[in-house]
């Protein structure tokens, strides 16, 4: 599990459930590295200004990582983490490599507001 204060993702039946029981939701699969650091505390710092937003993070070497390393838009993706944003269960935005909270900002409010 990662040293986050986010939401874990562990399982496949925690990844559905996640999708299944909110509207908008962002998740970072990544490590405990350099790039993927800051991103998770950007999200954490993100929480309260966006609470109607559900966010996650997921280790990207389990196996449930695989519904986001295989999905179709990450395919190029080179840097870790990969970060995905669904709305109602649908991927509407998905990067790669580390995010400041100004970016992850601009791609909440385009799809979440």
């Amino acid at each position: 599990m990662l040293h986050t204060s986010l939401d874990h993702i562990l399982t496949k039946a925690d990844f559905d459930q996640l999708l299944k029981d909110n509207d908008q939701v962002m998740i970072c699969c990544g490590r405990m590295g350099p790039m993927c650091i800051p991103v998770y505390a950007a999200m954490t710092a993100l929480k309260q200004s966006y609470p109607n937003i559900r966010f996650a993070d997921m280790e990207f070497d389990i196996p449930v990582a695989s519904e986001i390393r295989n999905a179709p838009q990450a395919k190029g993706f080179m840097g870790l983490p990969f970060t995905f944003y669904y709305k109602n269960g649908e991927v509407v935005a998905a990067t790669s490599s580390i995010q400041n909270k100004e970016q992850i900002t601009k791609i909440l409010d385009k799809h979440f507001k």
